[in-house]
């Protein structure tokens, strides 16, 4: 896959794992990478599907429905690469949080939704609900920050909340922040999701 990796300043800290949105690149990011911690060390990654040019993790068949098939395979893909990835750039496979917006955050909780140990805790900026109808894996321990928007045209609050109450039945540690905003991506859930990733780190 198509990706930057950044060593960071301390070896201690987790890998930042950025995801981003439809028609988006693994430059996109990376200032967010910075915002959450400048001494990290950041894998941003690009999605492997083009729909209509524009890069994005997995097909869909129409706004708002996936291609369940192709996002089960993705999913796959990008946790095999971030075996891979772990051992290429000698850092934790156990210590991976997720940073996803819109498309990156949907591929990242796709990731909580089929394997236990893919990530350590993700930060979900508009995630939608990946799947529906099956048994997710024990994610106690696993921390998840979910921002979403009041109007957000994509993602309903229905949608938010579903999926909070998902991966809070799977045992995660769920917070949500709500913007009275839309499908963009602002300063404000940045510097919530910056605090959020403090308090994990220092608990």
């Amino acid at each position: 896959m198509k990706h930057i990796f950044n060593k960071g300043k301390d070896p201690k800290k987790p890998t930042l794992l950025m995801l981003h949105g439809t028609g988006g690149t693994e430059l996109d990011l990376l200032p967010l990478a910075g915002m959450i911690d400048d001494e990290a060390s950041v894998l941003s990654v690009r999605g492997n599907i083009l729909e209509n040019g524009m890069p994005r993790f997995f097909k869909r068949l129409a706004e708002g429905v996936f291609d369940e098939e192709d996002l089960i395979f993705r999913t796959k893909e990008l946790n095999e690469f971030l075996d891979e990835a772990a051992q290429k750039y000698e850092f934790d496979r156990d210590n991976i949080v997720a940073i996803g917006y819109s498309n990156g955050a949907n591929i990242a909780a796709s990731l909580l939704f089929h394997y236990q140990d893919a990530l350590k805790a993700a930060i979900l900026h508009h995630p939608m609900v990946p799947r529906r109808g099956i048994t997710l894996p024990d994610l106690t321990g696993k921390g998840v920050f979910i921002t979403a928007g009041t109007n957000d045209p994509i993602c309903s609050k229905e949608e938010s909340n579903e999926l909070q109450s998902m991966l809070a039945n799977a045992n995660a540690n769920v917070e949500m922040h709500w913007e009275n905003r839309g499908h963009q991506l602002t300063a404000e859930e940045v510097k919530a999701a910056s605090k959020w990733y403090s308090a994990l780190m220092n608990n």
